[in-house]
Order: C-alpha cells, then sequence, then structure tokens
C-alpha cells in the first residue's frame, strides 16, 4: 500500500474523533458563530477544510468542476459528514491517479497569474490545512463548554 493513503487513512481516523466530538454538541451549538475565531463556526471551518480539498485537489491538480461548499446548506454534523465522504471520494482519486508522480509540478493558472506546485506540496498543504483548523474546532468547542478528547492525529493500528 502507498504510504500516502495510508497516511491519509490516518487522517481520517482523527477526522472521525473531531466529528464524534463534534456530534457531543447540539445543532445550534455546530452553527453559532464565535468572535475570535475567522470563518466564524465550527461548521464553517469545516466546510473551509472541504474546500481547501476541493480547489487543491479537485480543481488544481485534477482540473475538476468543483462545487463550492456552501456552510449554510449543511445544518448538522451528520450532513458535514457527508460532504467529507465526497472529500474522501476526491482524496482516494487523486491518490490513484498520481501515486509514485509526488514530484511532478502541475503549473495552473491562479489569481490571474501561473503557480507551480508538486503533487506532494498540494496533498501536504491539505493535510497540514486540516489539522491546523482541526485545532481551531477544538477551541472554539471549549469555548462552547465541551471538554475535548485528544484529537492528535490517531496512533494507527500495528498492521
Amino acid at each position: 500500500m502507498d504510504t500516502l493513503i495510508k497516511q491519509y487513512d490516518w487522517v481520517r481516523l482523527t477526522r472521525e474523533s473531531l466529528f464524534q466530538y463534534c456530534e457531543t454538541m447540539t445543532p445550534e451549538e455546530y452553527i453559532q458563530e464565535l468572535k475570535g475565531f475567522g470563518w466564524g463556526s465550527i461548521r464553517n471551518l469545516h466546510a473551509h477544510v472541504a474546500e481547501c480539498y476541493h480547489y487543491w485537489l479537485g480543481h488544481f491538480a485534477l482540473k475538476n468542476d468543483m462545487t463550492p461548499v456552501e456552510p449554510h446548506h449543511v445544518n448538522n454534523v451528520q450532513e458535514m459528514r457527508q460532504v467529507f465522504e465526497g472529500v474522501n471520494n476526491l482524496t482516494r482519486e487523486f491518490l490513484q491517479k498520481f501515486e509514485g508522480k509526488w514530484g511532478l509540478a502541475l503549473t495552473r493558472r491562479r489569481h490571474d497569474e501561473e503557480a507551480t506546485f508538486t503533487i506532494l506540496w498540494l496533498y501536504t498543504h491539505t493535510i497540514t490545512h486540516e489539522f491546523h483548523h482541526k485545532g481551531q474546532i477544538v477551541s472554539m468547542g471549549r469555548q462552547l463548554g465541551h471538554i475535548p478528547p485528544d484529537t492528535d492525529l490517531i496512533e494507527p493500528v500495528k498492521d
């Protein structure tokens, strides 16, 4: 099994623990706007994370037409889980298409300029971006009175 596919499995396990944490909140808390956090609510941050995968892996790398995630159309954690099922499918497609081509550089137009990124950079950016915002989601949950579990990278089961 490819190393990056296995790594994404760990990301998904960690994301699952975060979803379970968010399920301890009411739907109102999940969408509640909190001051001092970019993107405003936990739901909006989750949507932003999904959008990062859509943009970099789907649009930039795979040249897919991607439908934006509209946060106000997602009302609870279960609906956000469905959004991330699409992210999982997109990431699998990306990893399969570019397997073994991690140094391949792609050049595309971005903000009216040429931008070049390697496949490995695109993948690394999306997962580190998710973990950055995972920390913010945990902090927002604390502000709402919810004690989070350990949401660091889940230790994998020994193969």
